[in-house]
């Protein structure tokens, strides 16, 4: 009854994006059921334990659950049971509740744990909202000794290295009394642990799958910059939720230059102004990955895989226009609505639709920066990165239809190029010679050498032959 009425709301307030709810409800089917029976061999739905697993996926992933349950075969159980790890890890190193010196040895020895029948965690503060997965993680430990022996040993190799990174962040916290984190470059180390880090055992697993080439585990630079694009995007939407529950991950030498003692002075003290740019300079730092997030998803090439990764980074790109020059931001968190976030999952289907998102929410950011903005130019400069991909990667005076390729004809570009056509024409007319010939697929040249390597080995051989015959003296 409550999602009927909001629907009615959205109509009469909202009736464009009422049109694209229905138009997702309706068309936008899921490519897979994991609870049919002819997927039970990979998706496990037929145990028990597993079926659980899919319900904690289900409780503790708010965007990641749907197109993890699509991914092609036995990924979608793999990937699922790689979240839950890093969801049981991050449960435990976000509970302030707990001791440091009671946390530190469960962190640095959570990849053990998490293969060690029997084991749960009891100790979570009553208020940690992830707490049930912890309550009955030996499901967890089951399914995950139940993967094959190249995903499990990704996942416990990538559970190792953040679960240190982790540690000694919270050490670090626990010792100096400070949680704040100083310099950019610690805040790239930070997210790098968090999130790159997922971003890189996400790439071990797709190439170990088969369903993406071998030489995708290699881009791991290209994997950590769209796990930090994503987690950077979080960090900047959640600022006011993080601040009160003192969690404070940005940088101190992005927001003290402009004389904040403290985080929380941003929407204590009123001074709107620089609070914006700081935000400013948060987005800005967060748009450096954006290039290198498109480069990753022109080198995947299975489908579910695809969009799996495009769907996250293309609401990140929505959410960062929203959060950018947004005081909002400051007093409670903010989300992009319903309806752009289904009509971003319905065009998120290919490298070139999705970098062409990215180029609207870049214009829409460079459309709502202010000169005064210290950030200004850098800004700029950072959306025309964006622009320059698209443009590189796709040229936007190049239209694709069922025809073949045409050229919109408002565009400057397509006078050079007629014109550059019109010049080939003329020479071609001049001199017939200057026509270009006709590709043939047989190697013309290459055959010419064998057959001409054949006949002087042939010449050869005839003419030592009747050195022989002439000079050697017969018995």
């Amino acid at each position: 009854m409550g999602k009927l009425t909001s629907m009615l709301g959205l109509l009469l307030t909202h009736p464009f994006e009422f049109r694209t709810l229905v138009h997702f409800y309706l068309y936008h089917e899921t490519k897979r059921d994991i609870t049919a029976q002819q997927e039970h061999p990979t998706s496990g739905w037929d145990r028990a334990s597993m079926r659980r697993c899919w319900e904690f996926l289900d409780m503790t992933s708010r965007s990641f659950a749907a197109v993890i349950k699509e991914l092609d075969g036995d990924l979608a159980r793999t990937i699922c049971m790689y979240y839950l790890v890093m969801r049981g890890l991050d449960t435990i190193e976000d509970d302030m509740t707990i001791p440091d010196e009671k946390k530190q040895p469960i962190l640095r020895k959570f990849h053990d744990l998490t293969v060690t029948p029997g084991w749960n965690f009891t100790e979570n503060g009553p208020d940690e909202k992830d707490r049930h997965l912890l309550l009955e993680y030996h499901i967890v430990v089951e399914e995950v000794n139940r993967l094959p022996p190249q995903f499990k040993t990704v996942i416990l190799d990538i559970c190792q290295k953040m679960e240190n990174g982790m540690a000694d962040y919270a050490h670090k916290a626990a010792t100096n009394g400070t949680i704040y984190l100083e310099t950019i470059a610690d805040y790239d180390l930070y997210c790098h642990y968090v999130a790159g880090l997922v971003g890189e055992g996400l790439t071990r697993i797709w190439s170990a799958s088969g369903k993406e080439a071998s030489f995708l585990c290699d881009q791991l630079e290209l994997a950590n910059s769209m796990g930090l694009l994503l987690q950077k995007t979080n960090i900047i939407r959640d600022f006011r939720e993080d601040v009160e529950e003192r969690r404070f991950f940005w940088p101190r030498e992005i927001w003290a230059k402009y004389g904040f003692n403290e985080m929380k002075d941003m929407y204590e003290k009123g001074d709107v102004e620089h609070a914006t740019w700081i935000q400013s300079g948060m987005v800005l730092d967060a748009l450096r990955h954006a290039c290198d997030s498109l480069d990753y998803l022109r080198l995947l090439k299975n489908q579910s895989v695809f969009v799996f990764c495009a769907v996250p980074v293309a609401m990140a790109m929505a959410t960062l226009s929203l959060c950018f020059m947004n005081p909002d931001m400051f007093q409670r968190n903010i989300k992009i609505r319903k309806a752009e976030a289904a009509h971003l999952i319905m065009r998120s289907t290919n490298t070139r639709e999705v970098a062409l998102i990215f180029r609207e929410y870049a214009r829409k950011i460079h459309h709502k920066a202010k000169p005064h903005d210290p950030n200004f130019l850098k800004i700029s400069v950072m959306c025309c990165k964006i622009e320059q991909w698209y443009e590189q990667n796709f040229p936007s005076f190049v239209i694709l239809g069922e025809k073949g390729p045409q050229y919109d004809t408002s565009d400057k570009r397509t006078a050079i190029f007629r014109a550059e056509e019109k010049r080939a024409a003329e020479r071609i007319a001049l001199d017939p010679r200057n026509k270009p010939m006709p590709q043939d697929l047989f190697p013309w040249e290459l055959a010419t050498y064998v057959v001409g390597a054949m006949v002087l080995i042939l010449g050869l051989s005839v003419l030592v032959v009747w050195l022989m015959l002439k000079f050697i003296p017969q018995a």
